[in-house]
């Protein structure tokens, strides 16, 4: 019981993951323009690098083929599948949907900010690549865009009727940007407005995770995924919520290779206090059925 030691008894839902490849700084040049200081501009490799040690270096892949690279780091580690963030446009990302639909599956980062020409590339991707998910930035929006913010009603409307989950980052940004678009209790107005939509809590909602937990009692179709933060800096509220009236409501999500590795992860894993009856449900069966997944 407890956590899976074999890889193949772990059967993991990574809901935060990308494929690397030879460059990878274009995945931060949306928020550019609001990064201010003359380290984040000029020095990190990535925005929040202050905060994270032993950034991932991907290099000397067989064949360059960094797709079937990640397949067998997922194999390796225990990872069945794993969300990946597309638009539409030719990428790593999109190529992994595409030669391996049964370990991919992808997500829409949106900017409220096009308006409904937005909301209907949210539909032609739902249609056309079958997006299980739109993910939210407010913080690094530019201009943000609070995520209780009139601009964003059009998109929670659309993910209702298709039935899309949101995935939205929480809390104090870790990029050296302005906090107040995502301050959790803005969190409250979204559920109680948008009782159908499923949201999902990302990075952390640091500091304000007692006030995410009581938000989760509070709302059926809120929850919390685990992106950003290392295993052994799982916030202590999290654990304690999974192992008592939560345990249906935290979803495993890494940070593969933004900001931590798979070994780093999976070595820290069978460290956090979850009791067994969590450890399925918060490494799969949580993020199949708020995701839609089958298999």
């Amino acid at each position: 019981m407890g956590f899976p030691a074999a890889p193949g008894e772990r059967r993991a839902i990574d809901l935060m993951l990308n494929i690397p490849g030879e460059d990878t700084t274009g995945w931060y040049e949306f928020m550019k323009p609001l990064l201010l200081d003359r380290e984040s501009r000029e020095v990190f490799a990535m925005p929040a690098q202050y905060m994270f040690k032993d950034i991932p270096k991907v290099t000397d892949v067989p064949g360059g083929d960094y797709v079937a690279w990640t397949v067998a780091q997922m194999d390796r580690h225990g990872i069945a599948r794993a969300m990946v963030g597309v638009d539409g446009n030719p990428s790593p990302n999109l190529e992994a949907c595409r030669r391996f639909p049964e370990r991919f599956f992808a997500s829409y980062q949106a900017n409220p900010s096009r308006g409904m020409d937005e909301v209907r590339a949210i539909a032609r991707l739902h249609r056309e690549l079958g997006i299980k998910a739109v993910t939210m930035f407010p913080s690094g929006l530019c201009p943000q865009v609070p995520l209780d913010d009139k601009k964003w009603f059009p998109i929670y409307a659309k993910c209702v009727e298709l039935d899309l989950p949101v995935c939205c980052c929480v809390g104090v940004p870790g990029p050296r940007l302005p906090m107040a678009p995502q301050k959790v209790e803005l969190i409250d107005e979204v559920c109680w407005f948008f009782p159908e939509l499923k949201f999902v809590m990302r990075h952390g909602a640091e500091p304000w995770t007692d006030l995410a937990v009581k938000l989760m009692l509070k709302y059926p179709n809120l929850y919390y995924s685990t992106s950003a933060f290392a295993p052994r800096h799982y916030p202590k509220d999290i654990v304690e919520y999974a192992n008592t009236r939560g345990a249906d409501k935290v979803m495993y999500a890494g940070y593969f290779p933004m900001g931590l590795s798979l070994e780093r992860i999976f070595a820290e894993l069978p460290e956090v206090p979850f009791r067994d009856h969590v450890w399925p449900k918060f490494l799969r069966d949580n993020a199949a059925r708020v995701f839609k997944l089958e298999g």
